[in-house]
Order: C-alpha cells, then structure tokens, then sequence
C-alpha cells in the first residue's frame, strides 16, 4: 500500500475556484490528487458504527475504503466492536443486567450474538448484530472493499495480533493481491511491531502523534502516522514525509476523524495522504466541490 504525496497538488488546487470532475477511482479515495477517504467504522455517521450495515452504507455511498476496530471475546472469537464495553452501543443491559460492566472480555461470541447493536442508532437498525470479524471480512470481501483495520485494546488480549493474521490468512487477505486492500493500525507500538514481525509485507500503521524526534524508530516498523487532525500542522506532516518506513516507501499520515468541510480542507492543506471520516461524502464533497 503506497501513502500518496499531495501537499504540491493540493497547493494548485486551492488556488483555483473550480475543480476536475471526479472519476469513480477518485470517489474511492484511490488517486493521488486528494487524499485517500476511509469511512471511519464505516459510513458510521449514516449506520450504526462497525456493524455490517456501516460498510454497506460506504459501498452504497461510493468509498471502498472502511476501517473498523477488533477485539476478543471470553471464548476468543474476533469481534468488530469499538469499546472495551458492551454497553454503549447494544443492549446488554437489557439482556444480561447482573454482568456490568458489560466487558467484551468477559462475554462469550453466543451471548454477543443475541445484542441488538443497531437499535441504538435507530429503529431501522434493530436486530443489527455485532458481528464476527470473519463475517465482517466476507462482506467487505463481497463489497470490494478495502480495509483499515485496528487491533483494540491489543493489552486486554494477549496473543490478538497472531490470532488476527491467522484468520485473515485463513479468509485469503494475506496474499499479495489482498495485500493492496489491507493496512493494519493500533494505538500499540509493541503490537505494531508483533505484527510486522509476523507479516513484513503487510502495511502497518501507528495510531498518535509520536514526536519528531522518535520518529526514525516508528519508521523502522509503521508505514504510516496516524494522528488526531487537531495534534497536526503542515510542518508535522512534512516531517513525518521526511522518514522512510520499513518498505523504504515515504512515511504516509492518515488523519482521523474529520467529519467538516472546513477541517478537510485544512488537513488537506497540510498535505495528508488519508483521511478518516464519520461522513465520507461530506468529505468528498468539500474537497472536490461535488
């Protein structure tokens, strides 16, 4: 996966008053002349977040690119879930009210299984379930859609990395056409490390704003920063774009989670190779004027 250069191009096209129409690969995020747009646990402004139906949502909307978060249950299933909690987006009070604090950790995959995790969106979504990374993957698989993929919580799970490469292996997202569609993140620099260790080939990316002067040893195992877009500036960016990661291709920065015209703009101006939104087509359309 190649981090794209825009900081020249994006610095023409703010000066100019009307841009090119978009081709259906830019929409995608997939050229250089923008950054690259991921759907932030899928379309998750429009469904409920890291459910089937958020990446569904993507794909309707035109992005191919979705990130989503993983973590484990009490009998070791990969579960896309952002919290460590159960609580704040199913109704596992409802279903188990003795268990707080509702851990993922503590919950079996058959008991996840029986969660609403869509009513708390909205009535459209209920019944939406948490799914299983493996049935996440075969929808992204059967939406053509790339994926960013954080590991959660890597702490709380000892072994997570290796598990998560087993069953990507497994689904075929391991082989050098699936490569192209898959980067892997995590706020863990230690887990970052285990997982370019296991897999060299496989893009990886860091999650934060490590300072400039540490950053030569994020480079020797990350192929992207991947920060807060209010922890950046352009001179941030620029050098991080200064270091060369493991696969001797320039530090890429994908910035999270912008869901305004004005902030995509601005990171944007900094010269971001991604940017990872809530709202992908607010994104879109701010920064390509459709």
């Amino acid at each position: 996966m190649h981090a794209r250069a825009v900081a020249a191009t994006t610095t023409a096209l703010l000066g100019t008053a009307t841009l090119l129409a978009p081709t259906p690969d830019a929409r995608a995020g997939d050229v250089g002349e923008q950054p690259r747009i991921v759907a932030h646990r899928g379309a998750s402004a429009y469904a409920p977040e890291n459910t089937l139906p958020a990446i569904d949502e993507a794909a309707r909307l035109g992005f191919s690119w979705v990130e989503n978060d993983v973590q484990r249950t009490k009998d070791g299933v990969l579960v896309v879930i952002h919290d460590d909690s159960l609580k704040r987006t199913t109704n596992v009070e409802k279903v188990f009210p003795g268990r707080a604090p509702w851990k993922v950790k503590d919950f079996t995959a058959a008991e996840i299984a029986r969660l609403d995790a869509g009513s708390w969106f909205g009535p459209g979504y209920a019944g939406t379930h948490v799914p299983t990374l493996k049935q996440y993957m075969s929808r992204v698989e059967s939406n053509h859609e790339k994926l960013l993929l954080e590991i959660k919580n890597p702490e709380l799970y000892p072994g997570i990395e290796h598990q998560t490469l087993g069953l990507l292996g497994n689904e075929g997202w391991l082989d050098r056409p699936h490569l192209g569609r898959l980067i892997v993140q995590s706020f863990s620099a230690d887990s970052l490390r285990i997982v370019h260790d296991l897999k060299p080939g496989l893009t990886t990316g860091f999650l934060g704003t490590p300072p400039p002067r540490d950053l030569y040893r994020y480079a020797r195992f990350t192929d992207l920063i991947n920060p807060s877009y209010g922890t950046i500036s352009g001179s941030y960016v620029a050098t991080v774009h200064a270091f060369h990661g493991p696969h001797g291709r320039r530090l890429g920065v994908y910035t999270w989670t912008v869901n305004d015209a004005a902030t995509a703009w601005t990171v944007t101006r900094y010269g971001v190779d991604g940017v990872i939104t809530n709202k992908p087509d607010v994104v879109w359309a701010a920064l390509t004027g459709y």
